[in-house]
């Protein structure tokens, strides 16, 4: 179970980025040309945020069920020393709920904004600093903090 949930992990992610990514060009396109805020503009929010949860869930059950993490927390002392075992145990949880939280939080106040102006801007800050925590948290094959490949 745990590495059919780590490779679906690993391939939702690629989900999380494009709709970040898709979702900050649609915010910084509207803010920038003063573009009225559409229901389809709505929808990108939405399932960015949606998506992002869907992620969430994945990575919370390969959490609990890691032989990395189960090795972390039985064993603190030794496994912060390691930055595979730490990263895994700490740092990519943490930034990655605090990840979540920022889209969570940037699409609840962009739904409730009045103006399409503050819709687009509220999405585009709340949204690019999520991805740029995601940037950070992710073990990318390049790495210094812990690496993965890219597909698994």
């Amino acid at each position: 179970m745990y590495q059919s949930l780590l490779v679906c992990h690993s391939f939702i992610r690629w989900f999380v980025l494009v709709s970040l990514l898709y979702s900050i060009y649609t915010a910084y396109k509207g803010y920038s040309q003063k573009l009225p805020f559409t229901k389809k503009d709505n929808l990108i929010r939405h399932w960015t945020a949606t998506i992002a949860h869907i992620q969430l869930i994945f990575g919370i059950l390969v959490y609990v069920q890691s032989p990395i993490v189960k090795y972390f927390w039985k064993n603190f002392k030794e496994a912060i020393q390691n930055l595979d075992a730490s990263f895994f145990g700490i740092i990519h949880i943490a930034l990655m709920l605090i990840a979540i939280v920022f889209i969570t939080i940037g699409s609840a106040l962009a739904k409730r904004k009045l103006s399409d102006d503050q819709k687009f801007r509220t999405m585009l800050m709340w949204f690019s600093i999520a991805l740029l925590i995601i940037f950070i948290a992710i073990p990318w094959p390049f790495s210094p903090l812990a690496n993965r490949p890219y597909f698994r």
